[in-house]
Formats: C-alpha cells, sequence, structure tokens
C-alpha cells in the first residue's frame, strides 16, 4: 500500500521502563520474534549504552530477526551513537535513534543547556548517525511543550542533516487529540524540507489519551507511530500498539492509511508481553481483554446470535481469539511437544533447557488434565528462572492452615548452593511463608503489589503471581507459576528477590543528557 502506516514497536525499550518490568536478553529476542510474526515495521530493540546486559540483549535481537527494522535508542553523545551502532551491525536493517530534549523546562532544567547548544547537538548526533547507516530517527523530547519555532528549527536542521524519520513526542502526555491534531499539522506544513523525512508520533498515556492523541496525530499527516504490546511504558504507560492498529484497520473510512500488522497474531504477542513482564492484562482492555469479546446482557446476547454485527465491531478471531488452541496433556510426547511451542514462538537453543522444560511439562500434565497455551508460555517462563543463574532458589516448604489457628510455614531456600531453613507464622499461608523467606535473606524489601491470576479455566488452572516489591528506590517484579497458589507465591517472591538482591546496573535513557 502506497501510503502505509508504520509501526515502530517501543515495548523492549520505553515498555521496559515501567518499574519492575526489565527483560533478560533471552525474553528480549522471544518478544522480538513475535513482533516480528506480528509484522511490526521497527522494533526498538533498548537502549544499548546503558548497560552490558542491554548491549547484548539489543545484539541478540539484531542478530535474531530478519523481517523487521532493528532499532537502537542514544543520545546525543558520540559514545552512545558508535555503542548502538555496534550493538546493531549485525541486523539485515538497522536505525539508529538519537534523542535530545527542545522544551523550555527540559532545556534549562536538566539538560541546562541554551537552546543553541541543543541545536548543534541534534545536528551533530544526525550527521554522526548517518556514518553507520542512512535510516537515522531523530526525536525532539517533549516537543509538545516545546517552542513552535525553536522546534521547527530544529526539525529543519535534522533533515537537512540526514534524519530519514522525525518523532515530535508527546513525552509526558500533556497534549489532547486537537491540539496534537493542528500541532502536527502545522510543524509538517511550516518546515519547508517536511517531505524529505516521515513525522512520527510517540504519545504516552498519563491522561489516558495516548491512543487518540496517536490516531489525532496520523489524521494529520504522521506516518508512524511508536507504540508498545499493552500500552506498557513508564508512569501510565505508551499508545496501546493493539488499539492503533484495530482502529486504523477497522475505521478505514476515517484514515486513508493501514498497517502491514498480522492482526491474528495480536492476542499471542499480549500474551507473551504480559507473561513475561508480569504485569497482568485487564480484563476490561480493549482488543486483547478477558471481556473485549464477552457479552453479559441478554439485549447484547440475543443481537449477536442474530447477527454479529450488531454489537460487535471487529471478529475476535482476526486479533487472535479463539484460534491455536491446540491442548496438550500427559500423553502428549516431545515432539508434539516441541512443534507446539515452536508454533506459539518458542524455542530453546540448548538441548537441556527443551529437556528440563519438557520435565516440568509432564509433571505439570499429571495435576492437570489439559494444557493450554498459555500454560506453555507460563510454564517455560517459570523454566527460564528456574534455570537461569539465580542465586536463591526455592529447595522446600510446608504451610498449615487450620480455622481458628494462626497460618505457619516452613521454607528451605539455597543461597549459592547454601540450604537454610525458617519456620514462621503470618495473617496467611502466604504471609507466613513470605515471612519465612525474608527471615532467611534479610533483604529489607517491601511488597508493593501481590497479584494472582487463573492462567486458563477450572479449578485445575495454573495459578500465576505477581509479586512487586521495593528496596531502596529500586522496584521490580517477580513471576511464579504452579497449580498449587501457595508454591507460585513463593516461587513469585524468591524471583524478585533474586532481582532486586543481585542487581546490574542499567542507566536510564532520560536520566541525563549528553552532548557530543
Amino acid at each position: 500500500m502506497e501510503d502505509r502506516l508504520i509501526i515502530f514497536d517501543t515495548t523492549l525499550r520505553d515498555g521496559e521502563q515501567s518499574p519492575g518490568a526489565a527483560m533478560t536478553q533471552v525474553e528480549k529476542v522471544r518478544i522480538a520474534k513475535a513482533l516480528e510474526r506480528l509484522k511490526v515495521d521497527v522494533i526498538e530493540a533498548g537502549f544499548p549504552i546503558a548497560s552490558q546486559g542491554d548491549y547484548e540483549a539489543v545484539q541478540g535481537v539484531a542478530r535474531t530477526i530478519k523481517d523487521c527494522t532493528v532499532c537502537g535508542l542514544c543520545r546525543t553523545a558520540y559514545e552512545d551513537i558508535d555503542r548502538a551502532a555496534e550493538a546493531l551491525k549485525d541486523a539485515p536493517s538497522m536505525r539508529i535513534h538519537t534523542f535530545i530534549a527542545t522544551s523550555p523546562i527540559h532545556m534549562k532544567a536538566k539538560l541546562r543547556m541554551k537552546p543553541e547548544e541543543v541545536l548543534e547537538a541534534a545536528i551533530k548526533a544526525v550527521k554522526r548517525a548517518r556514518q553507520y547507516t542512512d535510516n537515522v530517527e531523530f526525536s525532539a523530547e517533549d516537543a509538545i511543550r516545546s517552542d513552535g519555532e525553536f522546534l521547527c528549527r530544529v526539525v529543519e536542521a535534522v533533515i537537512d542533516a540526514g534524519a530519514t524519520t522525525v518523532n515530535l513526542p508527546d513525552t509526558v502526555g500533556y497534549g489532547l487529540p486537537d491540539t496534537i491534531g493542528t500541532f502536527f499539522r502545522e510543524i509538517i506544513e511550516r518546515v519547508p524540507n517536511s517531505d524529505k523525512a516521515i513525522f512520527s508520533a510517540h504519545c504516552h498515556n498519563d491522561l489516558g489519551l495516548a491512543v487518540g492523541n496517536s490516531l489525532a496525530a496520523i489524521k494529520s499527516g504522521v506516518r508512524q507511530v511508536e507504540c508498545t504490546i499493552n500500552g506498557l511504558g513508564e508512569r501510565a504507560g505508551n499508545a496501546s500498539l493493539e488499539e492503533i492498529v484495530m482502529a486504523v484497520r477497522t475505521r478505514q473510512d476515517a484514515f486513508e492509511c493501514d498497517t502491514r500488522i498480522d492482526t491474528a497474531e495480536i492476542l499471542n504477542c499480549s500474551r507473551l508481553v504480559s507473561t513475561i513482564t508480569g504485569f497482568p492484562v485487564q480484563p476490561n482492555k480493549a482488543i486483547v481483554g478477558a471481556n473485549a469479546f464477552a457479552h453479559e446482557s441478554g439485549i447484547h446476547q440475543d443481537g449477536v446470535l442474530k447477527h454479529r454485527e450488531t454489537y460487535e465491531i471487529m471478529r475476535a478471531e482476526d486479533v487472535g481469539w479463539n484460534s491455536n488452541r491446540i491442548v496438550l496433556g500427559k500423553l502428549s510426547g516431545r515432539n508434539a511437544f516441541r512443534t507446539r511451542l515452536k508454533e506459539i514462538g518458542i524455542e530453546f537453543p540448548r538441548q537441556e533447557d527443551l529437556n528440563s522444560a519438557f520435565k516440568r511439562f509432564k509433571e505439570l500434565a499429571d495435576r492437570k488434565s489439559e494444557i493450554y497455551d498459555e500454560d506453555l508460555q507460563a510454564l517455560v517462563k517459570d523454566t527460564e528462572t528456574m534455570t537461569a543463574n539465580e542465586r536463591i532458589k526455592l529447595v522446600a516448604m510446608r504451610t498449615e492452615s487450620e480455622t481458628g489457628e494462626i497460618p505457619f510455614a516452613a521454607v528451605t531456600l539455597a543461597i549459592d548452593g547454601d540450604e537454610r531453613s525458617s519456620e514462621e507464622s503470618g495473617d496467611g499461608q502466604v504471609d507466613a511463608a513470605y515471612s519465612a523467606v525474608e527471615s532467611i535473606v534479610g533483604s529489607g524489601a517491601t511488597v508493593q503489589l501481590y497479584s494472582v491470576n487463573a492462567i486458563t479455566t477450572g479449578t485445575d488452572s495454573q495459578g500465576e503471581v505477581i509479586v512487586r516489591i521495593e528496596r531502596g528506590g529500586r522496584i521490580v517484579n517477580g513471576h511464579g507459576a504452579d497449580t498449587d497458589i501457595i508454591v507460585a507465591s513463593v516461587k513469585a517472591y524468591v524471583n524478585a528477590l533474586n532481582k532486586i538482591m543481585f542487581a546490574v546496573h542499567r542507566e536510564h535513557p532520560q536520566a541525563s543528557e549528553l552532548t557530543p
């Protein structure tokens, strides 16, 4: 299609900036492969200079993905740009994305730079990036709150310097749909060389308007939107990829463009991101929520049964519902297990990892008669957690609960191979178990969130537990799954403790701006 809308997915970068949503290299590659099946155009894989781990994750995505452009974020510092280029060099199609803030408040309070210094830094950064690739994106951070005249100067200059995409983000979610539409229209009209670049919108959801603002930008000439699966992202999140894609696809009467997205992959991608990050999808979430295509009202049910379009503007099957519901069981063999994993985008590079996952699959099948794709996602996540270099491991546990008696838990952990045990009581079995764990590790962390979700239907469903803990201002999420919810809870807590007690430093991409 000549007038195509480019989908720039930043789940692996901006989505990862959600407190507790940090991903390993293996997890980033898994999500990237799902995004490739979804047919997004650009995958922003991370911020290579942030840490060695982030560099290796971007490198891993670049070496794996063949059908999407892989992008790395960098500030205007030359070392940032050089590091990104090094991480991306093996990608069949690469993009360097450099940014600097242009709003008065950011330039004065954060950068402590004068407008002319910011302009010079932006030009030099784009020129440096062009030494590595002709696919360069420039972002004017906090563009929506920037002075219009100065912003036009910056945009014109970076296009002259070689930027092929210009992103004007609503970094703090301040915009409204009508003002966003006018903003983009005027910038495109005022910048003389605007026809030489693709304009992009990156909207945050602080006022719940990220999708609406993105759609307004599209109607004003923007042909790239930056978004995330499930709307994941800093603070209130980013614009939701699935909502933007389906709005444009469903309302072709209103939009003069479309995407290349394979919408049947949306639900699988949503579930994978939710499982890996530990951020559950709310039931009434558009497109991918459990209730998105459910009808409770008798009038609605009657209408849908008579003619689906009375109450459904999209087909559930078009976004992945009721598809690929292959059920495995205890009689399923290793080949069926491996084949199904591959079909949902999961492959193990090492045979021993596959063997470990298959063993856990058989153990689960003995406790649960039917195993669905959601069970497999959770099982693989749990296997990766257990086979990773975890310094704290759950060895054994026992809990007791009786009406009128105080619940009790006995827990044994291995810390760097040294087994330690503790017994504690609490307000419930989970509280008692957590107290026992804490008495062993002495982390000093506090639990901020404890969430339990049934992975599938039925009383034999695996319970998926997400626990969010905080220590010294750092927040992480832990994940655990088991048919026994108490065991799942302790697994999640131990997973979180490993992350928070043995952390790898990672710099925030907006912690500071560096100039060449």
